[in-house]
Parts: C-alpha cells; sequence; structure tokens
C-alpha cells in the first residue's frame, strides 16, 4: 500500500510532503484564487464532469487560463482517486480540491525586469480524506445559522458564480457567528437584505410543500443543489427561485443547507429561533435525503454518524 498521497502541482505529480506555494504567488499577495472541490462515493469521483465544467467556467470568468485541458484534469483526478484512495484506507472517501492562481508575482519575488514576462499560472490537485466526525453534529442536532453584520460581496463586483478563495469577509462572518453561538454557521444578507448562502453550502427552506431557494443572481450554482433540483423533480416537489428574507425562514416550515462534503444537513435554529417544529430534518429533507441516498447506493446520513451499512436505511 503506498505511504504517502499525490498531489499534482505545475504539471507533475509528487507526494504531498513536496508540494508547495511561492509566498510571491498572486493566491497568497491578492486571494487571487479559483477553486472547486468535490467528492468520492464508493472511492470513485461524484459528478466529476460538473465539477470540472464549473471550475473551468471560473477559470474563463477570472482570465485565468489553465495549463490543461478539462479532459486532462479529468483524468489526473481519476488517477489521484485511485492512489489516494488507497493510501486513506478501505473505509474512507475522498474530498478533491482543485485552485489556480494566476502565478508568481514577478516584483514580490524581486525580478521587477521581469514584468513583462507571461505568467506561469499556478494549478493544484490534492486530496484530503473526508472528516465525517466533524459533521456528525449537523445531522445528530441540525444546524443554527446566523446573519451577521458581514454583507455578501455584490454580484455587481464579483458575480458569486466564480468559486473562488478571496473569502475574508467569510472569516469575518464566522468570527461574528461564533460570538453568537460558538456552533453557529453565518448565512449571509447581501445589501437589501435578501438571504444569499454560507461560506460552504448554499440554503434552501420549505414552506406548504414548496422548496424555495435564494434568487441564482446571489449565489454560487451548488452542485449538490443542482442535485437536489433534480431530486425535486423526480419527486414532484416544487422548486422556485426568489429573492427569501428573513422572515421567510424564521417562518418556514422547515430549512436545510446542501455542500459537497455532507451532500444535505437539516437547519434546526434561525438567529436562535427554533425552525418549524424544531425536528433535525422535516419530511421534505428526509425524503430528499433518502432519495439521494438510494440513487448513490449510500446511506448518507449513516455515512457521516458512522452507522455500520447493514444498519443503514433509506
Amino acid at each position: 500500500m503506498p505511504s504517502e498521497p499525490l498531489v499534482y502541482i505545475r504539471g507533475r505529480l509528487l507526494p504531498a510532503s513536496q508540494a508547495n506555494v511561492s509566498i510571491y504567488d498572486f493566491g497568497i499577495v491578492l486571494g487571487a484564487t479559483v477553486t472547486d472541490l468535490l467528492r468520492t462515493f464508493h472511492r470513485q469521483p461524484y459528478r466529476l464532469e460538473d465539477h470540472v465544467r464549473r471550475f473551468y467556467d471560473s477559470c474563463k470568468y477570472a482570465r485565468i487560463k489553465p495549463p490543461i485541458s478539462a479532459e486532462e484534469t479529468a483524468e489526473i483526478t481519476r488517477e489521484l482517486v485511485r492512489h489516494n484512495a488507497d493510501v486513506a484506507g478501505p473505509d474512507a472517501e475522498l474530498a478533491i480540491v482543485y485552485f489556480i492562481t494566476p502565478g508568481e508575482n514577478f516584483v514580490y519575488a524581486g525580478s521587477a525586469a521581469a514584468s513583462g514576462t507571461k505568467l506561469a499560472p499556478t494549478f493544484c490537485i490534492h486530496s484530503f480524506p473526508l472528516p465525517f466526525e466533524l459533521f456528525r453534529r449537523f445531522f445528530e442536532n441540525g444546524l443554527h445559522l446566523v446573519t451577521p453584520s458581514t454583507r455578501h460581496v455584490p454580484p455587481e463586483c464579483v458575480d458569486p458564480k466564480i468559486k473562488n478563495r478571496s473569502r475574508l469577509h467569510w472569516w469575518l462572518a464566522e468570527q461574528e457567528a461564533k460570538l453568537v453561538d460558538p456552533g453557529a454557521m453565518p448565512l449571509l444578507l447581501d445589501l437589501q437584505g435578501n438571504l444569499t448562502e454560507t461560506s460552504g453550502s448554499n440554503f434552501l427552506l420549505v414552506k406548504n410543500g414548496i422548496v424555495y431557494s435564494p434568487a441564482p443572481r446571489n449565489i454560487l450554482l451548488g452542485i449538490s443543489r443542482k442535485v437536489v433540483i433534480e431530486l425535486c423533480q423526480k419527486l414532484s416537489i416544487p422548486f422556485i427561485e426568489r429573492d427569501v428574507q428573513v422572515h421567510d425562514a424564521i417562518t418556514a416550515d422547515e430549512a436545510f443547507v446542501t455542500t459537497t462534503p455532507y451532500c444535505m444537513a437539516p437547519v434546526t435554529k434561525f438567529n436562535g429561533v427554533t425552525m418549524g417544529d424544531g425536528s433535525v430534518g422535516g419530511p421534505i429533507y428526509t425524503r430528499l435525503l433518502n432519495a439521494w441516498s438510494e440513487e448513490i447506493g449510500v446511506d448518507i446520513r449513516g455515512q457521516v454518524l458512522g452507522l455500520k451499512p447493514a444498519a443503514a436505511v433509506y
């Protein structure tokens, strides 16, 4: 069994301990980094084409050209998963991360004379085992979402459909939310008071059997959110995209977030107010999660909670 995971960086596959990024990289200097994250089920990349497409769309918007094609990225991803899954162990599932920066800042690196030289992007693909133990409390107790004073970056400034790492505002929002509740997760408002998203997930609420999503102009178009839309269509559950406010959330019947690492998690408190009847997962959430689990052949909730496969119930 291989002893160390591999990382693809600057056109090479290297042991993780040998992979590094320069302190002069624009990703460090300006936070100019486009990223994406996917995961495995059954130790195979899930929705690989969707994630690669979104990553390359983000790169195009950011004017950073990846040095390899989307097809090559997908193939390298599969190769890394084959190797790194063996390192992680038979029961592990992986998160796979893409990130790319414009490259090294010649001025910071002391090479001002080379400022006319074409930048060479820093492109990296790496993985880590999904830490399900960190997500268990979301499924045991539900999430507490808090709307801090820090606002969402307006789409007129940076379109949220580009997945990036220029995320100081999220750090500030998380510090604010923790002052309210150490276990809370921030859900940002836009400048008009509409709900947007959390730092790593899309927010959805349910009212009278209808699933509502914040308007697409204000959010990252998550791949897990896309799966939920498909499941809603399959289960004949109405799905509506429109501006939603704090009042809509507090008076909702149920709410949940969607995200790649743990797919869906229920919201049980919003700004300190109990959601719905306080259940850890309402009927619509449960139908969707069970349908997703059945589709992929994995008890998603059971996997996060560490239940044995024999106890899996879809």
